[in-house]
């Protein structure tokens, strides 16, 4: 590495190299580093290339640096504003004593409506 990087450092870099996992990032004349396709934008990302094309100019933030390897881990993601979470509507818990007598208690009733009927039938 010609410059020396740190994580935390919000850089401009160019696109050099798709691949599926990910997209390559000149940082210098000899240096590179890789997004990795978790870290290009929140949500799910099926294709790098719906996202970014060789030649690009983008902002990264560097992850991680990894002096023996010579690799270093870059983010678009984490420069991007989070999209609000969903809230979830959260449901009172029954237990499940609660959910069979809601289900069964209609069955039964029925029954019930039934045995006199029954009673009467068998009795002719």
């Amino acid at each position: 590495m010609a410059k020396k990087y740190e994580v935390g450092d919000v850089l401009t870099g160019k696109v050099t190299g798709i691949q599926p996992y990910g997209a390559f990032v000149a940082l210098d004349e000899q240096t590179q580093g890789l997004v990795h396709i978790s870290e290009i934008t929140y949500g799910f990302v099926k294709d790098v290339g719906e996202f970014l094309k060789v030649g690009d100019e983008i902002t990264v933030k560097v992850l991680e640096v990894d002096e023996t390897s010579k690799k270093i881990s870059l983010s678009i993601r984490i420069l991007q504003e989070a999209p609000p979470q969903r809230k979830k509507e959260v449901l009172p818990r029954k237990s499940l004593q609660d959910r069979v007598n809601e289900v069964d208690a209609d069955g039964f009733q029925l029954l019930k409506d039934k045995l006199q009927e029954w009673i009467e039938q068998s009795g002719q």
